[in-house]
């Protein structure tokens, strides 16, 4: 089986969750009480030189997270606590929201804007502020709760385990913080690859695109969603930037969108072997549609995305060519392509000829006069 299928141990979480402070995804880290959740975050902060907010949400007030009513004349805002106005000054850092699993249900709904908007009362955080959690199993929790289907849907959840090699190791010469990668400029290019492949999956499994679970324990963990998926998206591409392992970017994924899900489209990933955009663009006259439905479509996705990424007047046209020749045999699959392609004309460039074969479908877009 691909190392991209395999669970891995304390240290492949480790590695994960700097990738998903990294990209600011909101992460959660699941492990037993006493495994090093809590110093691993706050060390992982002092190393990367960032200031921490430690908030306990089982000690919390729903009015800490959606801010104190104050009336000023005729109007009522939300202010927000000290905790959050640090950071807003500070204008990066770390929000750690620990011990989460014994937030009762108020709490946790006040939350929700908090993990996915970062807003706090009246107050948004800067988009530099990383949201990090960490809980116990709700049957290991002090009074703890199986976190709500809506919060649980906002996180990345990663489990910690503590192998007895690390902790001989730690013991003996100190505990590592988890290392966080220094992401390349413009690593967000890579996105809307990710995005087309996680689509060309969907088309093929549509029953996952969202599918909440039935009892209240998985639900209180990742879960497929259109949220989740798009989080697994920036998470490949994060993943992929910082050159992770397999095992890392495995984990990502599966924290996002559940284990299930998770496995099953990496499963697809692997299978798909897909031609390289980079090579398909710089001769299209030698592609070839590959005659399975999802490995076309994810084919004729990527080439666009990679285009949409990069363009240029020489890569959009010759993105066109690849489009031209498959709009006969493969009219449906071509036709969402073109609709990334008309999106991302160059200035000044004129129509193609191909893109006459897709008028229709443009013109009912929108895209085309």
């Amino acid at each position: 089986m691909s190392t991209l299928l395999q669970a891995g141990d304390g240290n492949v979480a480790a590695e994960a969750l700097g990738v998903a402070v990294a990209a600011r995804v909101p992460v959660l880290l699941w492990g037993a009480p006493g495994t090093g959740k809590t110093s691993a975050i706050r060390a992982m902060a002092e190393a990367m030189g960032l200031p921490c907010e430690t908030v306990i949400a089982s000690i919390r007030e729903p009015s800490d997270f959606a801010g104190l009513p104050v009336v000023t004349g005729d109007v009522v805002r939300f202010a927000p606590p000290l905790w959050a106005t640090r950071l807003a000054e500070a204008g990066t850092g770390v929000l750690f929201l620990d011990e989460l699993s014994t937030a009762p249900p108020a709490v946790q709904a006040a939350l929700l804007r908090v993990v996915l908007e970062r807003t706090v009362g009246d107050l948004t955080l800067p988009d530099d502020v990383a949201v990090v959690a960490a809980a116990n199993p709700p049957e290991q929790a002090a009074d703890g709760w199986d976190l709500s289907a809506p919060l649980a849907n906002r996180l990345c959840h990663l489990s910690w385990e503590t192998s007895p090699r690390s902790i001989a190791e730690g013991l003996a010469s100190g505990w590592a913080p988890p290392p966080v990668p220094l992401l390349p400029a413009g690593w967000t290019a890579g996105e809307p690859l990710s995005k087309s492949l996680v689509a060309a999956f969907l088309q093929v499994r549509p029953a996952l695109a969202i599918a909440p679970p039935d009892n209240a324990s998985e639900a209180g963990r990742g879960w497929p969603s259109p949220r989740t998926w798009e989080m697994a998206a920036r998470l490949m591409t994060a993943g992929e930037a910082a050159k992770a392992t397999d095992q890392a970017r495995s984990a990502l994924i599966r924290g996002a969108v559940g284990d299930g899900a998770g496995v099953e489209f990496l499963a697809w990933l692997v299978e798909m072997d897909l031609p390289d955009p980079e090579e398909v663009l710089a001769n299209p006259a030698a592609f070839r549609l590959p005659e399975r439905g999802d490995r076309a479509y994810a084919a004729l996705a990527a080439v666009a995305a990679a285009v949409a990424a990069e363009p240029t007047p020489e890569r959009w046209t010759a993105a066109w060519q690849v489009l031209g020749g498959c709009a006969e045999t493969a009219p449906d699959v071509a036709a969402t392509a073109a609709r990334v392609l008309a999106k991302c004309r160059p200035d000044g460039m004129p129509l193609p000829g191909e893109i006459k074969l897709f008028a229709p479908v443009l013109r009912d877009a929108g895209l085309l006069g």
